[in-house]
């Protein structure tokens, strides 16, 4: 059975940091390509960043630059997002996305909010 697990979602302060989590089981996770995509309240999901299945490359949403870092351990099959200096406009739930050609797998998401 295929499965993503996110967690480290939360309530933290504008300013803060959080780690979120990404565990995957059932396919060969080396194998793909992992995102984060994110959805606020009452928008459309939004890409957030991506990491390479050999982990050599990153691409980030240009909002997120220089403060989220995507990182995946193959050894562990987990894939990460720190984030740093976190905004109220970060706040939304985040989903870990796998792809590889045609095939896409997804987490059920982890909530993040971003309030003082």
């Amino acid at each position: 059975e295929v499965q993503l697990v996110e967690s480290g979602g939360g309530l933290v302060q504008p300013g803060g940091s959080l780690r979120l989590s990404c565990a995957a089981s059932g396919f060969t996770f080396g194998s793909y390509d992992m995102s984060w995509v994110r959805q606020a309240p009452g928008k459309g999901p939004e890409w957030v960043s991506a990491i390479t299945s050999a982990g050599g490359s990153t691409n980030y949403v240009d909002s997120v630059k220089g403060r989220f870092t995507m990182l995946r351990d193959r050894t562990k099959n987990l894939v990460y997002l720190q984030m740093n200096s976190l905004k109220p406009e970060d706040t939304g739930v985040y989903y870990c996305n796998a792809e590889r050609n045609t095939i896409k797998y997804w987490g059920q998401g982890t909530q993040v909010t971003v309030s003082s």
